[in-house]
């Protein structure tokens, strides 16, 4: 059944009979809380037929469909025709899906297969707030297709090699003296990123007496090259007006100088003999990148997020040349006289974009664009979702565009779902300088947080010691969930721990508080079998309360909202739902009874909503890759 469907239907048929066909698409929108009604629809695309006053209009199409079985009434506001659909409906809608699995997917997506990317960390530091949002959306988002029937591959590209990787490297060779995690105690991606750490503390300590001349204008590099190049910044910088300019050029500057370091020459030199194969760089690295895979395994689990692919930099960087070469001879790139291919976007509105470089070797787009046609050769997918960051907005445009003039069959099912990033409110996070909010440690600050809150209100009573720490565990983790997906993935978000926790908030908490009441009164009922048989619409359908027909009104939405959120690849639809039917059944409990309720028919349908209502909230939040606790 559906109801949006058939009205439109009705709507048409009426449009038909009174004006003939036309060209209007009837659509339906969800009627102003300030008027009564169920849905609405606008009829003032249809005056140039109707040659009536809109008012006219919508009671002619009233009138037309007011007999059908599925209206109890109608009332005109204007252009504006609202539809009350008759109680009975929703009657026979609880009845026929209050314990029907299937009503909790969809068909949207059978016979595709869809890839979705995330995670995609680098080697060189552990996971951190950033990578949460990342991880936590890509999952939801896998979760989501995978509901409306769409065959899902989750997949994690793990940039494993790269001067970054060097740099933790070259500082664990020179400070390390032969530290492990078994020896230090430290998770391995910890260890890894205490490296890239210490090695930005020696670059800035080896770069401060030179920064400072280079500040004057008086550094004088060895090389010449750099020194053309620092002098060129030096004088461009002294005409510079605008505050952006400059603060680029001091940036340039500040990188010319490190790069011209000692400790970030030999970073260099160890990456040179990384790509010629020298065998103590390679077994250094993949005893490094080891111990990082440990730990980064720990803090999946930690989160309960998982993928079915993994593909990794080192052995995909490479890829690409042959499919830019294919675009030379096809006239999609072009060469340059140093050798160097590039493609002119400037007719798209972008830039020219390098692709290969003089020497041969491959730019970032270059491997994206050889994994993107290794991604299809290995599993022939329809659509392919990268889940990156917006600061790569640019670089997905330019890869996208890339591929449809290659003209790969694939490429209009491929998609950047760019999102903001996650600030706190003590600001931005520095990765290199060691600032950023760790994975690990914020998840257990957010279990201590759910412990002391628990304790506070005093849910604890009852519960054995491995309960509370399951309940601990569920509450910091869903807090943590909710917070982060219940934010549209384009904007930028603001995190605060202590707010997220609030079991009367907008917050995972208390849609899990919501699930766990369920079930205490469903605890307290008869077995379903009991109940089941009684059929809901033994109620008169005029005596359904409205904070009843309410909790079923919202139920009913629930499969719209999945293939929303799947269309929209939002799991903030999914929690905006959750909130909005753990707060309806709320007032249903507040304001009815239901397991003393003495109307036979009427208990019978409010342990239904109940008991629909905590599966449909059990499933919302799985999507989300929340856990339900049966007791609170």
């Amino acid at each position: 059944m559906n109801i949006q469907a058939d009205l439109i239907h009705l709507i048409d048929l009426a449009i038909k009979k009174l004006y003939g066909d036309t060209s209007v698409q009837v659509k339906l929108e969800s009627t102003n809380a300030d008027f009564r009604g169920d849905y609405t629809f606008v009829v003032f695309p249809l005056l140039r037929f109707s040659k009536a006053t809109p008012e006219l209009t919508a009671v002619a199409i009233g009138n037309e469909i007011s007999s059908h079985s599925l209206i109890a009434e109608y009332n005109v506001v204007k252009g504006f025709l609202n539809i009350v659909v008759n109680t009975q409906v929703y009657l026979n809608f609880l009845e026929k899906q209050w314990n029907n699995p299937s009503f909790l997917s969809t068909s949207l997506g059978t016979g595709k297969k869809v890839m979705v990317e995330y995670s995609s960390p680098n080697t060189n530091k552990p996971l951190h707030l950033g990578h949460i949002r990342n991880i936590l959306l890509g999952y939801s988002v896998s979760n989501i297709l995978s509901a409306n029937g769409f065959e899902t591959i989750k997949a994690n590209l793990v940039n494993d090699r790269g001067i970054h990787i060097c740099k933790s490297m070259i500082a664990w060779q020179r400070f390390g003296n032969g530290e492990t995690p078994q020896s230090s105690g430290l998770k391995g991606d910890h260890l890894v990123g205490k490296y890239y750490v210490a090695f930005e503390n020696a670059l800035v300590e080896q770069t401060r007496d030179t920064l400072e001349l280079a500040k004057k204008g008086q550094w004088q590099p060895e090389n010449q090259t750099t020194k053309e190049r620092y002098q060129k910044l030096w004088l461009t910088l002294q005409s510079a007006k605008e505050e952006k300019q400059i603060n680029k050029l001091t940036d340039d500057i500040k990188d010319l100088v490190r790069n011209q370091s000692e400790i970030m020459q030999a970073t260099s030199e160890m990456l040179r003999q990384w790509e010629a194969g020298n065998p103590e760089i390679i077994e250094l690295w993949s005893t490094m990148n080891g111990w990082v895979y440990g730990g980064f395994n720990t803090t999946y689990t930690k989160l309960g997020v998982d993928f079915d692919k993994y593909y990794y930099e080192s052995n995909t960087y490479t890829l690409g040349k042959d499919i830019v070469e294919e675009g030379l001879q096809s006239g999609v790139f072009y060469q340059k006289l140093d050798n160097s291919v590039w493609i002119d976007l400037t007719g798209e509105g972008l830039d020219e974009k390098l692709v290969l470089r003089s020497d041969g070797t491959s730019v970032y787009i270059t491997q994206d664009i050889g994994t993107a046609d290794l991604k299809y050769s290995d599993f022939e997918i329809n659509n392919s979702i990268y889940v990156v960051g917006n600061e790569q907005d640019y670089h997905f445009k330019v890869l996208i565009l890339i591929m449809k003039k290659l003209q790969r069959t694939y490429a209009n099912g491929m998609y950047h779902l760019s999102y903001g990033m996650v600030d706190l409110p003590s600001g931005k996070m520095k990765s290199r300088e060691g600032t950023v909010v760790d994975a690990d440690d914020l998840i257990q600050e957010m279990i201590n947080e759910a412990k002391a809150k628990t304790e506070e209100l005093g849910k604890t009573d009852g519960l054995a010691e491995t309960e509370l720490q399951h309940l601990y565990h569920s509450l910091g983790l869903s807090a943590l969930k909710f917070y982060i997906l219940k934010v549209d993935p384009k904007k930028r978000m603001l995190f605060n721990p202590q707010e997220s926790i609030d079991f009367q908030g907008d917050t995972g908490p208390f849609v899990q508080y919501t699930y766990a009441r369920i079930k205490s009164i469903l605890r307290k009922a008869p077995t379903v079998e009991q109940w089941s048989g009684t059929a809901s619409m033994n109620q008169d359908s005029t005596s359904l309360l409205p904070v009843e027909l309410e909790t079923i009104q919202t139920l009913y939405r629930y499969p719209e909202v999945l293939q929303e959120a799947c269309t929209a690849y939002s799991p903030a639809d999914v929690c905006s739902y959750c909130l909005d039917l753990a707060k309806s059944f709320n007032r249903l409990y507040n304001e009815v009874s239901i397991l003393n309720e003495p109307n036979e028919s009427a208990r019978i349908n409010r342990l239904k909503i109940a008991y629909f209502t905590a599966n449909t909230l059990k499933h919302a939040l799985s999507l989300l890759g929340i856990d339900v606790v049966e007791r609170m």
